[in-house]
C-alpha cells in the first residue's frame, strides 16, 4: 500500500497527496487495533489472527487512493471464555492488565498481580503486549480518550465476570448461589458494566420461557452449568458487538463515498488451515474457507497454465491433479451435507444429541470418500480428508455453537446499562425487532449460514478480479533466526496448498524459460563451430531486457540457436524438442519442448542441462587453471632470474665498494706511512747532525789507528743503527746484522757496550747503560706518538730516544 501510494501520487497535487497520506495512516493504524482485539497467541503462532480480514483500497479514475474499507469474517469470540492449554486470550486483555497506569488500575479495578480465570499464561510477555501503540492508533482513528476509557472498563468488567463461579443448588427449584470468593467479582463486574448487581445475578441464574398463544412467561432456575454458560454467552456477545463497533468506526474514518471511486485493490488476510487436538465448529468453518480458496487458487493456476500451454502450442490433456470438489460437496453440498445437517439440528426444537448427529452424518454421507470416523475414540466425531490432510472434528457442542443463542434477557440486561458505549452496542430498538421475530417464528440464522453467505460474496469478488497469492511460511515456532524445522515448514506448505500446486506443476512442464534466458544460461553448451558462426545480434539482449517483444525473425534465430544447444543432449531429448519445430504437430509428453517463445522442460531435463553446464564450466575452469598456473610458473621463473641478476649486481656493487674502501684505506695508510717515514728520516738526520757536532766539540777524534773500538761504537746513534737494520730477520742473524752496521769485528768473545765514565752520573741516553731491559716496540698505528701517553719528564732529554725507551712506564699495545 505504501508503494502504491508513493507511485500513484508522485505527480498528484499536494491536496491529493495529503488525502492519500491521511487514508494510508488510518488504514495502517487500524492494523494494531484489529490485531489487539482480534489476534491471540496459539500453539503455533504468537500473533495468530482469529478472524478473517478483507481490506479494499478504493481508487478513482486517476488511479489515486480516495478511501478504503475493512470487512471481517468469523471472529473467534469463544476465545473470550475458553482458551486451550498453553494458549492465551486476545491481546487486548493482557495489554490493559500490564500497561495500565496506577490511576487507571484503580478506576478499572485491576490491582497489580490480580488473577483472572480468563487470562491464562499472563506471565508470558510478547511484543504484542504494547498498550501505548494500541491507544495511539485508536486516537488517530478518531476514538477519543473518554471512549477508550469506556472500552477498557467494559473489558475489565468481562475479566471480572469470568471469575464468577456458582455452586450447584440442592433442589432444581432453587437458584444457584455464587461462590463465596465470587461475590466481590459480581459487584465489581456490575459496577464496571454499570448494571445493577441484582439484575446481573438474576439474569445469570434464572431463565425466562415464553410459551402458549397467550405468550405466558415462566421463570425457571438454571443449573450450575447453565449459569456458567449464560455467563460465557454474556461475555462473548459483548465482546463480539464491541469488535464489530470498532470495525464500523474504522470504516467510518477511512471509507470514501461510492461515487468517488471506480476501481479497487483488495487485500485478503484470512486464517490458514487449522488442525488442533480438539477441533470444533470454528475449525470446520476455517478449513471450509481454505478449501474454497484452494479450489479457486488451483482453478486460477490451471487456467493460467492452460492459456500459456495453448499459446506455446502444447497439449493440455496430460495435466492431471487432485480436485477437492468431493471435500467441498461433503461440507456444503446440496441437498445433504455436513452444514445442512448441522443447520437442521438447530432448527429442530429439541435437545442436541451428538451421537444421534454422528449417526445421521454417517448414514447420509457414507458414499463420500472424504468422510470417515475414528472408531477408537470414545467421543462422537467425524473425519474430513482435506487437501492439506485429514482433520478430526468433535461433534459435542457443535450444534450449540452453530445456534449461537443469546438469551433475550441477556440482551435486555445490557440495554439497561448506564454506560454510553454499551447503549450504542445494544440499542433499545433491538427489543422491538426481537419481539417481532419471536411472534413470526422466523428461521434462525445460524453461524454456518452467515459464514457461508459471506464466503460466497468473497468468492464472487475473487472471480471478478485478477488475484495474486502470497504465502507466508514460518521457519520455526521459536522465532529464531537461521533455523529451519523441516517438518513444520512442510506442514505449512501442505496447509497453504503449495505442495498440491507443486504436484500440478510437476505433472506438466514445471520449468518454462524464454529463448533468450535459455541461451544466456546454456549457450555455452553449443559446439565451438556453431558458437563461432551463430552469434546473437547485440540488439536482442537489449530488447529482451527493455521489455520489448522480439520480432518473428528474431524468434526464428533464437529458436535455431536453442536447437544448437539441444543437439548436445541425448537423442530422446532431441527428438522431443524437434516436435516443436512443426506448428501443426501436437507434442506428446516429453522431457523438453520448444514452444514459440519459450522452452518447456521437466525437472529431469533441467538437472541434465545443469549437469552438462557444470561439466562445461568445469572444463573451462580447468583450462583457465592450466593457463593460469603456466603463467604463474613462468612469472615465478622470471622473478627468480631477475632476483638472481639483482643479487649478483648487488654483490658486485658491494664488492666494488669494499675494494674501493680498502684501496682508499690502503692509500691512506701508505700516505701516513710515507709521511711518518719521512718524518723519521728527518729526525734521524737531525740527531745525526747533533751527534756529529757534539763529537767534534767534546771528544777530539784521534787517529784511526789509536782510537779505541769502544769509543768508536759510542759515537754511533742507536736510532740510526736500528733504523738501518733489516726488520725481517731475528735471533742470531739480527745480532750479526747489528754488529755489521756497528762495524764491530766478530770474535768469539762478546763485546759489552757501556757508557762513559762521565755519563754514568744520572744521564739517560741510548749511549748510556740501560737500567733495565730494553724493549723495542713495533707500532701498529702509522701515526706518530699514537700509543705514547703524554707524561711530563723531569729530564731534559727528548727526541727519538724517548720514543724508543721509557724507563718509567711502558704502555702495552
Amino acid at each position: 500500500m505504501k508503494f502504491y501510494a508513493t507511485v500513484a501520487n508522485s505527480s498528484a497535487s499536494q491536496e491529493s497527496h495529503e488525502t492519500v497520506e491521511r487514508i494510508e495512516k488510518r488504514v495502517l493504524d487500524s492494523n494494531p487495533v484489529m490485531e489487539a482485539f482480534g489476534n491471540a497467541c496459539t500453539l503455533r503462532n504468537s500473533n495468530s489472527s482469529r478472524f478473517g480480514k478483507y481490506i479494499q483500497l478504493q481508487l478513482n479514475r486517476a488511479q489515486q487512493m480516495t478511501g478504503a474499507s475493512v470487512q471481517t469474517y468469523l471472529l473467534e469470540k469463544t476465545r473470550v471464555a475458553y482458551q486451550a492449554p498453553l494458549e492465551r486470550n486476545f491481546h487486548i486483555f493482557y495489554q490493559i492488565t500490564k500497561g495500565a497506569s496506577s490511576s487507571e488500575r484503580l478506576e478499572w479495578h485491576l490491582p497489580q498481580g490480580a488473577t483472572f480465570h480468563w487470562l491464562p499464561n499472563s506471565e508470558r510477555t510478547l511484543e504484542e503486549d504494547c498498550f501505548e501503540v494500541t491507544r495511539d492508533a485508536m486516537l488517530h482513528l478518531g476514538i477519543d480518550h473518554s471512549t477508550q476509557n469506556n472500552i477498557f472498563k467494559i473489558l475489565s468488567g468481562l475479566l471480572h465476570l469470568g471469575n464468577i463461579h456458582f455452586d450447584d443448588s440442592e433442589d432444581e427449584s432453587q437458584v444457584c448461589q455464587p461462590q463465596e470468593d465470587a461475590k466481590c467479582f459480581v459487584m465489581t463486574a456490575a459496577s464496571l458494566l454499570r448494571i445493577p448487581k441484582e439484575e446481573l445475578l438474576e439474569t445469570l441464574r434464572i431463565r425466562t420461557i415464553t410459551a402458549g398463544k397467550q405468550q405466558q412467561v415462566f421463570r425457571k432456575p438454571c443449573s450450575q452449568p447453565e449459569c456458567e454458560t449464560r455467563r460465557d454467552c454474556l461475555a462473548k456477545v459483548t465482546y463480539a458487538r464491541l469488535f464489530d463497533w470498532l470495525v464500523s468506526v474504522i470504516n467510518g474514518s477511512i471509507c470514501a463515498e461510492p461515487s468517488t471511486w471506480t476501481t479497487f485493490i483488495g487485500l485478503l488476510d484470512v486464517y490458514g488451515f487449522e488442525c488442533f487436538p480438539n477441533n470444533n465448529l470454528e475449525q470446520l468453518c476455517i478449513n471450509y474457507a481454505n478449501e474454497k480458496l484452494q479450489q479457486h487458487f488451483v482453478a486460477h493456476y490451471l487456467r493460467a497454465q492452460q492459456e500459456e500451454y495453448a499459446a506455446e502450442g502444447l497439449e493440455w490433456s496430460f495435466i492431471s491433479y487432485q480436485d477437492n470438489q468431493t471435500c467441498l460437496d461433503l461440507i456444503e453440498g446440496s441437498p445433504i451435507s455436513i452444514c445442512s445437517l448441522i443447520n437442521e439440528e438447530c432448527r429442530l426444537n429439541r435437545l442436541s444429541n451428538a451421537i444421534q448427529l454422528q449417526t445421521r452424518i454417517e448414514n447420509a454421507l457414507s458414499g463420500n470418500v472424504s468422510l470417515s470416523r475414528n472408531k477408537l475414540s470414545k467421543v462422537p466425531n467425524f473425519i474430513i480428508a482435506h487437501y492439506a490432510g485429514p482433520v478430526q472434528y468433535q461433534i459435542e457442542g457443535m450444534v450449540e455453537k452453530n445456534k449461537d443463542p443469546v438469551p433475550l434477557e441477556l440482551t435486555q440486561l445490557l440495554q439497561r446499562s448506564q454506560d454510553s458505549l454499551l447503549q450504542k452496542l445494544f440499542p433499545s430498538q433491538e427489543k422491538e425487532s426481537n419481539d417481532l421475530l419471536g411472534q413470526s417464528r422466523a428461521p434462525v440464522v445460524t453461524v454456518v449460514s452467515k459464514f457461508k453467505n459471506s464466503l460466497e460474496q468473497l468468492m464472487q469478488v475473487l472471480h471478478d478480479t485478477t488475484p495474486h497469492y502470497i504465502r507466508c511460511i514460518k521457519p520455526n515456532s521459536q522465532g529464531h533466526a537461521q533455523k529451519f524445522q523441516a517438518q513444520e515448514v512442510l506442514s505449512q506448505l501442505e496447509a497453504c496448498g503449495i505442495v498440491e500446486t507443486v504436484h500440478i506443476s510437476a505433472a506438466g512442464f514445471p520449468v518454462r524459460v524464454s529463448f533468450q534466458s535459455f541461451l544466456d544460461r546454456y549457450g555455452l553448451l553449443r559446439k565451438s563451430q556453431l558458437r563461432a558462426s551463430s552469434r546473437l545480434p547485440s540488439s536482442l539482449p537489449t530488447k529482451e531486457h527493455s521489455g520489448q517483444q522480439p520480432t518473428p525473425a528474431e524468434d526464428t534465430m533464437l529458436q535455431s540457436l536453442v536447437r544448437d544447444v539441444l543437439l548436445t543432449l541425448p537423442p530422446t531429448a532431441q527428438a522431443a524438442a524437434a516436435l516443436g519445430n512443426h506448428p501443426e504437430a501436437r507434442p506428446a509428453p516429453g522431457p523438453i519442448h520448444c514452444g514459440r517463445t519459450k522452452v518447456f522442460m521437466t525437472d529431469s531435463m533441467l538437472e541434465l542441462l545443469e549437469l552438462r553446464r557444470m561439466q562445461a564450466l568445469n572444463k573451462c575452469a580447468r583450462c583457465i587453471q592450466f593457463c593460469w598456473r603456466r603463467h604463474q610458473h613462468r612469472k615465478l621463473d622470471r622473478q627468480r632470474w631477475a632476483a638472481t641478476l639483482i643479487q649478483a649486481a648487488i654483490r658486485s656493487w658491494l664488492t666494488r665498494k669494499q675494494i674501493q674502501r680498502l684501496h682508499a684505506a690502503a692509500t691512506s695508510i701508505k700516505r701516513a706511512w710515507q709521511k711518518w717515514r719521512a718524518k723519521m728520516d728527518s729526525l734521524v738526520a737531525i740527531e745525526l747532525d747533533d751527534a756529529e757536532e757534539n763529537c767534534l766539540i767534546k771528544v777530539p777524534r784521534p787517529p784511526l789507528s789509536t782510537t779505541p773500538l769502544r769509543e768508536t761504537i759510542q759515537l754511533w746513534p742507536l736510532g740510526l743503527v736500528l733504523s738501518s737494520t733489516p726488520v725481517g730477520i731475528v735471533m742470531m742473524r739480527r745480532s750479526l746484522s747489528l754488529q755489521a752496521y756497528l762495524q764491530i769485528p766478530y770474535h768469539s768473545n762478546s763485546y759489552k757496550v757501556e757508557a762513559t765514565q762521565h755519563e754514568k752520573a744520572g744521564i739517560t741516553s741510548i749511549r748510556a747503560l740501560p737500567q733495565g731491559s730494553i724493549r723495542f716496540h713495533c707500532k701498529k698505528s702509522p701515526l706518530l706518538y699514537a700509543n705514547i701517553s703524554p707524561e711530563s719528564q723531569t729530564d731534559d732529554i727528548t727526541g727519538f730516544n724517548q720514543i724508543l725507551l721509557d724507563r718509567h712506564r711502558l704502555i702495552p699495545v
